[in-house]
């Protein structure tokens, strides 16, 4: 990337005197690094631009330029590559919008061994460098901004710069038509003037080496945070299973984070709000606070807004407790919050020591300080001196034992506020802008990223038939346990088909090709013998016609939880598992869970953790806890078929019904042609084994002995 961020030359194609057109910032930012690089300002109409001579035209240029910025009317932009080429330019920054053909452009461009940047890029910044190739002033700093939306990467790098954090390099990338933000994310691991990476991303095409890139960078020290734009539900209404409606493309950029160790953010503020925190502080080994207020008010207002942001303001220990007590004399009864009670307005030394108190207990990850502190030399001057020595003690505390210490100020501006930030204090304006940053810190420290495991795409997996019992085969090839099933086409003898299988009642018939039997009555539950087997089967043909019908053997289990399991090819980030509330109501319920796939036993276990029904899982209201770890290895085993096959679009478990005594699989649906409908009654996308469970091996489970119902979905 040194050709888009340290050129030893630049032409500026368009240059303009008139500070209203974007040829003003690009010629003045590109003569500040005069010094640095050769500087060549393309005008035909005018021989001076802001002091520095012109060139009419490219081929009047006294040398190749390594990098060409062109800021024309789009429609000129195509006649203009073109004669680059030809001379020789490999590095093209194309500011100019609304270019005709810019996709065959492009494909011109890197057929010719050059590199791009843009259309439609708001510029590059690089401050080491003394690169300026945009609209506007760059404070330099630490924080890079990657943006397909120039505006808004122009607000992140504003924002930072009034934070006093500043802009290493900032990148407008368009619409990535040759270089993508993986490759300049690449390009910061090793960049020593950046320290955090700001991306804000509309597309996240290639999503796979954004991630490897967001792991490097997460390797390197530097947290990557993350904006996006809502997902559509374009996708959503295309899908064709639950694990499909169930989840969005947020969903899957919030798993791709979790994978490489970012965190994605909601705003521009957020962003710049948590870079100055990672630029000052520690990271937090919890979640566990502890809050000191001079105000009993805001103490109370305090611990609302941590436990709304998912903090744990905890009882503090006995031995904090004392040593608070002797710190606090005159104080009542003292807990966490800790109220100061006036005794700040008596000596303002007794902030630091209270605050030093609770950072040496082990079981406190970090203690926000909220109130009046930083600004009693704003208002009384002559306090300034004592309140500058306490946030100097204040830092001094924080940096011996490691922890963070965040402060809430009345005060916006001060003195003391400044030099909390000087001290690597963060210092906030409101209390739940320090709750969230303390937040989001803690969640940044708990996700450092994850290795998943690389596996080999499989070899074709067709020929296949069509249907539930080539799904069935399917999971069952992988480990997963199904109930004992029979295939029957509307010609067989049902009692000797049953007899042949040794299945036993109560029996679950179901049609084999829909993908959601209860939709079309094509699942019948609770069968008692061979007669109501019989009279369900007759009345389903006569409804459904000819086809394929599966007998199962019923689950009848007491206590079960039901579980929807499923996977599928994300278009941006390639395999997904999902786990979730099942059964026919999975959609009511939206209790979900996903990681990219595939995921380890470890992990599997923590995405059924952060599940609502979880708890359903470990025992409810005196209920026998259900076998987690079979139904972990289900989702581990759904998880490396999806990531393992290069035919299954989607996969789907619903439910997984999971008892004290194990998971069994009533019902799946594999998918194998994402453009086919499922259920559409064209038998080519689903998959068929020629034989059923019983005859691959695998023995019957034990009859069930209780009254409860199965579901499918």
């Amino acid at each position: 990337m040194d050709q888009f961020f340290d050129p030893s030359s630049v032409a500026v194609l368009g240059a303009s005197n008139n500070p209203a057109k974007w040829g003003f910032w690009l010629a003045a930012g590109a003569l500040t690094g005069a010094q640095r690089r050769r500087v060549f300002l393309i005008n035909s109409r005018a021989t001076s631009i802001q002091g520095a001579p012109t060139y009419p035209g490219l081929s009047d240029l006294p040398e190749v330029p390594e990098l060409l910025v062109i800021s024309i009317p789009g429609a000129g932009v195509g006649a203009v590559v073109t004669e680059a080429l030809e001379t020789g330019v490999r590095a093209f920054l194309i500011v100019s919008t609304r270019v005709p053909h810019a996709d065959e452009l492009a494909a011109t461009i890197t057929a010719a061994g050059a590199r791009l940047i843009g259309p439609g890029s708001l510029g590059l910044v690089d401050s080491a460098n003394d690169l300026l190739l945009a609209w506007g002033h760059f404070t330099p700093g630490s924080l890079a901004v990657v943006s397909q939306s120039g505006q808004l990467g122009s607000e992140i790098a504003t924002l930072s710069a009034r934070s006093g954090i500043g802009i290493s390099r900032f990148a407008s990338i368009g619409g990535q038509s040759d270089v993508r933000a993986a490759e300049i994310l690449d390009s910061l691991v090793d960049d020593p003037e950046t320290s955090q990476v700001a991306l804000y991303l509309e597309s996240f095409t290639g999503g796979a080496a954004i991630v490897a890139a967001m792991q490097r960078l997460r390797a390197a020290g530097k947290p990557t945070m993350i904006l996006t734009t809502g997902a559509s539900n374009a996708g959503r209404r295309l899908a064709r299973s639950h694990t499909g409606a169930l989840t969005s493309a947020i969903d899957a950029v919030d798993a791709a984070c979790r994978k490489a160790g970012a965190i994605r953010l909601s705003s521009p503020s957020e962003i710049v709000e948590l870079a100055g925190y990672f630029a000052s502080s520690w990271l937090p080994g919890g979640r566990r606070i502890a809050i000191v207020s001079d105000s009993g008010g805001q103490g109370a207002i305090a611990a609302d807004m941590a436990e709304l942001h998912g903090l744990s303001v905890d009882p503090l220990t006995e031995a904090t407790r004392d040593r608070v007590e002797t710190l606090l004399p005159e104080a009542g009864h003292l807990d966490n919050p800790i109220d100061l009670d006036g005794a700040g307005e008596k000596d303002l030394g007794v902030y630091a020591r209270v605050v030093r108190a609770l950072l040496t207990d082990d079981s406190i990850d970090a203690v926000v300080l909220t109130g009046y502190f930083g600004a009693y030399g704003e208002d009384t001057p002559e306090l300034l001196a004592a309140e500058l020595a306490e946030v100097a003690a204040l830092g001094e505390a924080a940096a011996e034992l490691r922890k963070p210490l965040l402060v809430h100020s009345m005060s916006a501006d001060s003195q003391a506020v400044t030099d909390l930030w000087a001290r690597f204090v963060p210092c906030y304006r409101s209390i739940d802008t320090t709750m969230r940053v303390l937040s989001l810190a803690a969640f940044y420290a708990a996700h450092s990223g994850r290795i998943a495991e690389s596996l080999e795409q499989s070899v074709a997996l067709t020929p296949w038939g069509t249907g539930y019992s080539a799904a069935r085969e399917t999971i069952v090839s992988a480990g997963i346990a199904v109930p004992a099933a029979v295939r029957v086409s509307h010609t067989d003898d049902l009692a000797e088909a049953v007899a042949a299988a040794e299945l036993t009642p109560p029996f679950v018939l179901k049609a084999g090709w829909p993908a959601h039997k209860t939709e079309v009555g094509g699942i019948v539950l609770g069968l008692s013998d061979l007669p109501a087997l019989i009279a369900a089967h007759t009345e389903m043909v006569g409804r459904l016609g000819d086809g394929e019908y599966i007998v199962e053997e019923m689950d009848r289990r007491d206590h079960v939880v039901e579980i929807l399991v499923g996977g599928r090819q994300d278009e941006n980030f390639g395999p997904i598992v999902m786990v979730g509330a099942g059964g026919t109501e999975t959609e009511l319920y939206g209790d979900t869970r996903l990681e990219l796939a595939p995921v380890s036993r470890a992990e599997a276990l923590d995405m059924l953790s952060r599940l609502k029904v979880h708890r359903l899982l470990q025992g409810w209201r005196g209920r026998p806890p259900a076998d987690i770890d079979s139904l972990a290895d289900v989702v581990v085993a759904v998880s490396r078929l999806i990531a393992g096959s290069n035919e299954i679009a989607e996969i789907e478990i619903n439910p997984v019904r999971v008892a004290e005594s194990g998971a069994i699989a009533v019902d799946a649906l594999v998918i194998t042609d994402p453009g086919e409908p499922a259920g559409s009654g064209d038998d080519t996308h689903l998959a068929q084994p020629t034989t059923d469970t019983r005859a691959q091996g695998r023995e019957p489970r034990d009859p069930m002995t209780d009254s409860r119902t199965e579901t499918s979905a």
